[in-house]
């Protein structure tokens, strides 16, 4: 078993600050004022999420889909690494992974929807094909 913090257990870092960045960016630029002139209300902030629009509500949106996807990128890196999958396909399959993943969110926030669906199927196919490496 790999002993060592691999690029790819890396990738899991990035892919687990992502969904705040996507938060970060819809909350952006919305602090300062009141919550009754539409800045950021950190009294209720699920409710204030949900009356955003445009590119803010669709960065929300991105952030909720983002979260989604984390728990099988996880578990696909984890289960290569157990069965010991040669590291530099490991590696470059979970940064192909990332950085699909950031392209689909810079998609969904320039409302770029059909490249933001093709983006998705082929970030899930890389997905699959890291847990499916351990397959014999």
């Amino acid at each position: 078993m790999t002993s060592s913090f691999t690029l790819a257990y890396g990738c899991i870092l990035v892919m687990a600050l992502l969904p705040m960045i996507c938060a970060g960016i819809a909350k952006f630029g919305r602090t300062g004022s009141s919550s009754r002139e539409g800045s950021y209300d950190n009294r209720d902030p699920r409710t204030w999420l949900g009356r955003l629009s445009g590119w803010r509500a669709r960065a929300n949106n991105a952030q909720a889909n983002t979260f989604e996807a984390l728990p099988f990128f996880f578990a696909a890196v984890i289960v290569a690494h157990q069965l010991q999958m040669p590291q530099a396909r490991l590696d470059l399959l979970a940064v192909i992974f990332v950085g699909l993943r950031i392209a689909y969110v810079l998609a969904y926030i320039a409302d770029k929807a059909n490249a933001r669906s093709l983006l998705w199927v082929l970030a899930l196919s890389v997905n699959i094909a890291i847990f499916l490496m351990g397959f014999r």
